[in-house]
């Protein structure tokens, strides 16, 4: 498994654009993105579990009933959710695919980003397209760029990896820094493949991976309602199909979890008005449940995250993030300790407070990649979450966001 360059366009037969339209008022950010398959591809999906729903997903739903699609067409700056002719304007960027690359309109994946509630004109999208299409190549990069509201840096990934002796390459791009505690699925992230894998085997992989990876994020723990995970495999890399579980899936299961995981990582540190990405590390568990349980606990803690702001090892805030979060746990067996690059310090010993420096603490938590290390030592099981420590920066974002 090597990573490379090319982050959605990596796979073979895919190409993607990025322009500003004019839905977003500052015209040096992009604000609709295309991605195209040259042959349409097998496609899989998970939502939002919000009740309130975006609707491009209702629209997205409905076109891969058939697990069937060529295209992605998304737009950032309003969200199409909770307007009256929202199913009727995704469903018109669905056809505007279609008159500008003869991709049929129900083959095409649909979605926005941005403000709930504010009404999605259609004309500056028409009348990009052109510009749009004319622009598909290898911009990857471009069609990142156009998917970001509050984001403050690109998210885009790829990795090469072998499959019955063919080259299979993988990418995604996200975006993702506020309302972010997924159920489901997350943000927005698009993943393209060149493997040749059936609908069901595709679906499969994807809904097994998201419990332990996009599931495991949080910024702010407010679930969006326009969350979506999508992935098109077209089959061009030549392998025969995986239809079936056994060596070949697992391969291209270990290559999603690589895109996947490093697009985690990604979203997290980018938590909106984020200095630091918490990564908590729970093993020694009774079973995965429980690990996922105590680790989303802790890094959805907003007084564990505000002490990692300020480079506070109150370790008991994680005992406490544990104690409440529904894992069955022998709170007297619990070992915790926080790591980055300068090193490691045990503050927490059986659950019960051990002597340690401070001072080294608070040199550990000044780096902005911190891990909350927690052994619950009761099994076998482990989990990783990823979050982000809580900023003055977060409320001053989401204060002024619409104005």
């Amino acid at each position: 498994m090597n990573y490379i360059n090319g982050g959605i366009c990596a796979a073979k037969g895919f190409t993607a654009s990025g322009i500003h339209c004019g839905i977003r008022k500052n015209k040096t950010k992009k604000d609709l993105a295309l991605i195209v398959s040259e042959v349409r591809a097998n496609a899989a999906a998970v939502y939002t579990t919000n009740l309130v729903k975006g609707a491009p997903l209702v629209v997205t739903k409905r076109n891969l009933s058939d697990g069937m699609a060529q295209a992605v067409i998304c737009n950032s700056g309003i969200a199409n959710t909770c307007n009256e002719n929202g199913e009727q304007i995704a469903l018109e960027m669905c056809n505007l695919v279609n008159r500008h690359t003869g991709i049929d309109s129900g083959d095409v994946i649909v979605a926005s980003t941005g403000i709930i509630g504010q009404p999605l004109n259609i004309e500056p999208i028409a009348n990009a397209m052109p510009q749009l299409t004319e622009k598909l190549s290898d911009n990857s990069k471009d069609a990142a760029h156009a998917i970001m509201t509050t984001d403050t840096v690109l998210k885009e990934v790829a990795v090469s990896f072998d499959i019955g002796g063919k080259k299979c390459r993988m990418g995604g791009i996200a975006k993702g820094s506020g309302m972010i505690n997924p159920n489901m699925a997350t943000m927005l992230v698009f993943i393209t493949s060149d493997v040749n894998i059936s609908t069901e085997m595709l679906q499969k992989a994807l809904s097994a991976d998201i419990p332990d990876t996009f599931n495991m994020i949080s910024v702010d723990g407010d679930t969006s309602t326009n969350d979506m995970v999508t992935i098109l495999a077209n089959g061009m890399a030549g392998n025969d199909e995986i239809s079936s579980e056994g060596e070949e899936f697992d391969i291209f299961r270990n290559a999603l979890n690589h895109i996947t995981s490093y697009l985690c990582r990604m979203i997290a540190k980018d938590g909106e008005g984020a200095s630091k990405l918490l990564e908590c590390i729970v093993s020694g568990a009774a079973d995965a449940e429980t690990a996922r349980k105590a680790a989303k606990s802790v890094i959805c803690s907003n007084l564990f995250k505000a002490a990692m702001f300020g480079a506070d090892a109150n370790w008991g805030r994680v005992l406490c993030a544990i104690g409440y979060s529904g894992a069955l746990v022998d709170i007297d067996k619990i070992d915790i300790s926080f790591k980055s690059v300068v090193g490691e310090i045990l503050v927490c010993k059986n659950g019960k407070g051990v002597e340690f420096s401070e001072e080294y603490a608070k040199e550990i938590l000044l780096r902005d990649e911190i891990q909350i290390i927690i052994d619950l030592k009761s099994g076998d099981a482990k989990a990783t979450a990823w979050g982000c420590d809580l900023t003055y920066d977060y409320v001053k974002i989401n204060g002024d966001y619409r104005t």
